[in-house]
């Protein structure tokens, strides 16, 4: 949703008037598409590259309106968060080297972003999700500070409720409740765009979400949100859940989400794309109109259809179709969503190349794949590939079942390579960044596997915090190098230069893997659980998890001192004759200083973490061992450094 001059469609009158321009834009467009309207004797690519803030603790840096600011006139732009910037690159005739001139381009951009956030103090980060993301940086403080973004929010909430829950099941799972739709800005991609002749669009789409799924597959590198190890394309799931505006009822009545891969094959015109999104989905942003259209069409001069972009751009289809004007004459695209940023510029221009490859010679193979592959199978094999990458079965045509590595390596990069060479592609940039594509998934290790295995790695020796931040540096590194991702060491805990935990905050070291009692248990229960899980204090919590105590070690062996002592009979004793009411807590967004002092000042062994009434985790003098024994050993390796 590029336009900036949306807002939020508050009244009846104001969406009625709103809808209005949007049918008027549909009319406009069914006759330029009668008319011949539209360029078709140039095709060209585009593409925009949206990519993560980083400081020197390879956190979230929220201050895109700082570096967008310095980076001056360019084709830079906002996302919806402050720790996010994009990059839109101009657009290339496809054929001859456009794909290495593509990458030229983008590397020339991506350094110069680089260079202009490092003199601020942070770099840049190409990755799906960044690995070290946390609750507090989405937050809906950092929604960067335009209108439209606020009108976007505002329009979910209002349709949805303020508080919704995040349930995503992989490896681990995330089960949380969130109050901003700010937590879709964990989300970077990197979206290619094809020009397309009106009367190819139909075919052309089909094959667009025909292969989106074993170009995902390949491409997957967005494996951990929030710490949790999830799908191998985490965005997928993460983005479905986050802007979803439908509320949950009792009923049977069907009801689409807002990002779809759609529920049917595309069988008339583009023009179906737009009525059913406009039939589904409710106007949930209007702007200032200007243009009149058919004012403009009888003059014979091509409108922007700003209505019907803007409601375009409140629909998040994984393959979205375009209308854009480019040197005077409208024309039309499909954009790929699918694809996560990074894990490098080569890595992504080779999924570009991968993509166009099949979009252009797809149908030589297969000239109508609406009868070859039933709809739902292509859409199972989009959200299949989205949990499993690399490891996926397919579906396939024929009802064939192939797995993700044959499919890519034995059909699809030959058809790849035949529609690249069918554009004129350059052989060397054909054979360059297919060879990627193949190397890749012959390693099986995308961007989505070597976070995964490096996270398996480091967290045996290492806590969550330094483990992510190890990943998000090593990444950060291997990018400023170039090779990609298949060629890749596991992320090591040497990456991190100069830890220091200072600024680092409770949740990132909170131990939230918890075992609690209620207040009427047992206290032999109190006393089995802490031997068998081999924990010091056990947090006492009410059936809507509300922390209502604390019990330690010490309590329950003071408490066996006095029943042996007086010999009294422990069979119906209760951990509430035993436990501190009320006991100090803390914030998880507070920092870890905050935490050691108030231990300190108040002579306590551990601080229940709660966040909204609700316990969240629990910080104890075992977490501080460990971050001062990483400190110690990073300020020792340092000075032997300096030493040598």
């Amino acid at each position: 949703m590029g336009e900036e001059r949306v807002k939020l469609a508050k009244s009846n009158e104001e969406i009625q008037q709103f809808m209005k321009y949007v049918l008027k834009d549909v009319r406009a467009m069914e006759k330029m598409l009668e008319d011949d309207w539209f360029e078709t004797d140039t095709i060209r690519i585009g593409a925009e590259q949206e990519l993560c803030l980083i400081d020197d603790h390879g956190k979230a840096m929220t201050n895109a309106m700082e570096v967008l600011e310095a980076l001056g006139e360019g084709n830079y732009t906002t996302e919806i968060a402050k720790f996010n910037v994009e990059i839109n690159l101009d657009p290339l005739e496809f054929t001859g080297n456009c794909l290495s001139q593509l990458e030229s381009n983008l590397q020339k951009e991506v350094e110069y972003v680089r260079k202009t956030v490092q003199k601020l103090g942070g770099d840049i980060l190409l990755t799906g999700i960044l690995p070290s993301i946390r609750k507090s940086d989405v937050a809906i403080e950092n929604l960067t500070p335009l209108p439209r973004y606020k009108a976007l929010c505002d329009a979910i909430d209002n349709m949805r409720g303020k508080e919704y829950d995040i349930r995503i099941q992989g490896m681990d799972e995330l089960l949380m409740k969130f109050d901003t739709p700010l937590l879709e800005g964990c989300n970077t991609g990197y979206q290619v765009h094809l020009q397309i002749k009106p009367d190819e669009f139909v075919s052309k789409y089909n094959v667009a979400q025909a292969i989106s799924a074993p170009v995902l597959a390949s491409a997957v590198n967005s494996p951990i949100l929030l710490g949790k190890r999830l799908w191998a394309e985490t965005r997928i799931a993460l983005f479905h859940q986050s802007v979803d505006t439908r509320g949950v009822t009792d009923h049977l009545r069907d009801s689409l989400p807002r990002v779809t891969f759609g529920n049917d094959w595309l069988r008339g015109s583009i023009l179906d794309i737009y009525k059913e999104d406009i039939s589904r989905y409710r106007v949930l942003l209007s702007s200032n109109v200007v243009e009149n259209v058919e004012e403009m069409l009888q003059n014979g001069e091509p409108p922007k259809l700003m209505a019907l972009n803007v409601h375009n751009g409140t629909v998040y289809r994984w393959n979205r179709a375009c209308y854009g004007i480019g040197g005077g004459k409208p024309h039309l695209r499909i954009e790929n969503r699918v694809l996560p940023s990074g894990p490098t510029v080569v890595d992504e221009i080779a999924n570009t190349a991968f993509w166009l490859g099949l979009m252009n010679g797809f149908e030589d193979a297969y000239p109508d794949i609406t009868q070859e592959l039933d709809f739902d199978d292509a859409r199972m094999n989009f959200f299949a590939a989205s949990k499993m990458g690399t490891d996926t079965k397919f579906i396939w045509t024929g009802d064939s079942k192939i797995t993700a590595r044959d499919l890519i390596t034995e059909e699809l990069l030959p058809i790849a390579r035949a529609g690249l060479e069918k554009a004129s592609i350059q052989k060397s940039d054909i054979d360059t960044y297919l060879s990627v594509i193949e190397d890749r998934v012959e390693s099986a290790q995308t961007g989505a596997y070597w976070v995964v295995k490096s996270y398996g790695k480091l967290i045996k020796e290492h806590n969550r915090e330094q483990t992510l931040s190890a990943i998000t540096m090593a990444m950060a590194k291997n990018q400023k190098k170039g090779e990609p991702v298949h060629k890749w060491g596991l992320a090591r805990i040497e990456d991190v230069n100069f830890w220091r935990p200072s600024t680092l905050l409770v949740e990132e070291f909170m131990t939230t893997d918890l075992f609690t009692a209620r207040k009427d248990d047992l206290i032999e229960f109190a006393a089995n659980l802490l031997d068998w899980r081999r924990i010091r204090y056990i947090p006492i919590e009410d059936d809507q998890k509300h922390l209502v105590g604390l019990v330690s070690m010490r309590m329950v062996m003071r408490e066996y001192s006095k029943i042996i002592t007086e010999k009294m009979n422990d069979e119906s004793l209760t951990i509430e004759k035993i436990m501190i009411d009320n006991p100090i807590t803390i914030h998880p967004e507070a920092s870890i200083l905050e935490a050691m002092e108030i231990m300190q000042d108040q002579k306590i062994g551990c601080l229940p973490v709660v966040k909204n009434s609700q316990l969240v985790g629990i910080i104890t003098e075992g977490n501080f061992i460990n971050i001062s024994r990483t400190l110690i050993k990073t300020l020792a390796e340092e000075k032997k450094e300096k030493d040598n």
